[in-house]
């Protein structure tokens, strides 16, 4: 039995970070200022700007990082606080970026970029729950 199920949370966080920055979170037509003509491109995390891609490469990091810190709930949920935020983030920067496309659609594994921040979410939960039961548990002694 998995005792420390944020432990899950925070892993699947961590590959889906690192999975969008193989697939693409959208595809259409760009135009091309050089030649303006139309071109089919992907919005993946390492193709139009470098600050998705580090931010990207942050929040998979860290979030495989803070499942050590299990023993120092209150670091690992300040931790987690930050990376949920920066997760929106990301996501809000990928939206920006849609905006430069003339027409395109959500690719399908845009999912996998949105999961990241309800993964964050529910290992917060977690570790709120975890620190809870510590709580509790210290009372009764």
């Amino acid at each position: 039995m998995i005792q420390r199920k944020q432990s899950i949370w925070l892993l699947l966080a961590s590959i889906c970070s690192f999975l969008t920055i193989q697939f693409s979170f959208y595809s259409g037509n760009i135009i091309n200022h050089a030649t303006q003509v139309k071109e089919f491109a992907f919005l993946t995390a390492k193709q139009p700007s470098t600050l998705i891609f580090i931010l990207t490469l942050v929040v998979g990091i860290t979030s495989l990082g803070v499942i050590f810190l299990y023993k120092n709930r209150n670091k690992q949920l300040l931790v987690c606080s930050s990376l949920l935020f920066s997760s929106i983030t990301n996501l809000i920067l990928y939206y920006l970026q849609t905006k430069k496309f003339t027409d395109g659609t959500y690719s399908l594994s845009a999912i996998v970029a949105s999961l990241i921040p309800v993964f964050i979410l529910l290992a917060i939960s977690g570790i709120y729950n975890d620190e809870k039961l510590i709580k509790s548990a210290d009372r009764l002694r």
